[in-house]
């Protein structure tokens, strides 16, 4: 019987105008090359971020399953069969790398309890770039992911994240669809006190990477406009 293979955590790209070769490092590029079978949230994107990192594989021969929202949580174990056969498995994100605020977490849970290694790579992470540019609290940091679509509900969350922030003296980081990025700025803008930091950080890594970071009250000075783009907030009483 041969011996299982490995679980990859292959980071993606944040932005499809960054070539891969300019954000993942050439060690995980040739990893990746040498996977066969791969489990992704998207089939149809990540052959096309494949192809980018010059896989050399064509595209429609290699194994390709999904995990996302839609996988029943009994069908994930299923998913670590080519390792249970002795082959190695890359897990891909949809940008970043995999498992962190990503369903890829449940596989690797799954992992862990049949025995399959895991292997974590390096590659970039929207969470950790966006906290790197920022200059907020980096010791003391928590991301909450989505906070809710009703503008109320999201004011008043947006509220409880202020408290958190300066009772605990952290870094709060939460994000939104692309289309609802202005009004979550708006939301914000309106729902914290003047002195509060808030960091935005859009497109990062991409062509048209920005960054900014200043108090509300500076804020509302701007005439900002964000753009229907991959953003991050980061909140700072």
């Amino acid at each position: 019987m041969s011996a299982p293979g490995k679980l990859y955590l292959l980071p993606a790209w944040l932005s499809e105008g960054a070539p891969p070769a300019d954000v993942v490092p050439a060690a995980v590029l040739q990893r990746m090359h040498a996977i066969q079978s791969f489990v992704v949230e998207d089939a149809k994107s990540a052959r096309r971020y494949l192809a980018a990192c010059g896989h050399p594989t064509p595209m429609r021969e290699l194994q390709m399953a999904e995990l996302n929202e839609h996988t029943l949580r009994a069908d994930v174990a299923a998913l670590l069969t080519p390792a249970t056969q002795g082959h190695d498995i890359g897990i891909l994100s949809e940008a970043g790398v995999p498992a962190v605020a990503d369903p890829g977490a449940l596989l690797v849970a799954e992992a862990h309890a049949h025995g399959v290694v895991v292997v974590p790579m390096v590659g970039p992470s929207s969470i950790l770039l966006a906290l790197m540019a920022n200059g907020l609290e980096g010791q003391r940091f928590r991301f909450v992911g989505y906070l809710p679509a009703d503008s109320n509900a999201r004011r008043a969350a947006i509220t409880e994240l202020e408290k958190q922030s300066q009772k605990l003296a952290e870094t709060q980081l939460f994000i939104e669809t692309p289309y609802r990025n202005e009004a979550m700025l708006d939301d914000v803008l309106a729902a914290c006190r003047p002195s509060t930091r808030l960091a935005v950080a859009a497109d990062i890594t991409g062509p048209s990477e920005w960054i900014r970071m200043m108090t509300i009250a500076e804020w509302k000075k701007e005439a900002t406009v964000i753009g229907k783009r991959p953003a991050i907030f980061l909140l700072m009483a």
